[in-house]
């Protein structure tokens, strides 16, 4: 059974493909399904081209996690690991362009998981992510 948020938001999700037209907060609705070994997510950075330049972003559906995971390339190299939970009522947020924003109550992030606009008072929430040497990003859950 589904609530009335995940209706909403399928129901508006689902009526764009219907229809053809583009909206925004269906544009990442594909996720990389990944499963975790020993409460890690692994992440060969070089088999996903979305990463290669900061700003990239890809969104990962974690066996076990209830909300997708999002992978943010940043300026410097490193990348960051972002609740895609709205800290706000819970919502499931979507990238926007250079935003994220929250499609129930639109709340607006930036990048880095903070708040731009309310009504969310709180980040994102961070996974720890590490890049190793070989190019394996380690994301702990």
């Amino acid at each position: 059974m589904i609530d009335r948020r995940q209706f909403v938001e399928l129901g508006l999700c689902g009526a764009a493909g219907a229809a053809f037209l583009p909206l925004a907060g269906c544009a990442s609705l594909a996720a990389v399904r990944m499963t975790p070994e020993n409460g890690q997510l692994r992440l060969a950075v070089r088999n996903h081209p979305s990463l290669d330049r900061p700003g990239g972003h890809l969104k990962v559906a974690a066996d076990g996690i209830a909300r997708p995971i999002y992978v943010i390339a940043q300026e410097d190299d490193s990348y960051l690991a972002l609740s895609s939970e709205c800290t706000h009522l819970k919502c499931t947020v979507e990238f926007q362009g250079a935003r994220i924003v929250c499609p129930c109550h639109g709340s607006t992030f930036d990048r880095t998981g903070d708040v731009l606009a309310g009504p969310a008072e709180r980040p994102l929430s961070r996974y720890p992510a590490h890049l190793r040497e070989d190019g394996v990003l380690e994301i702990s859950l």
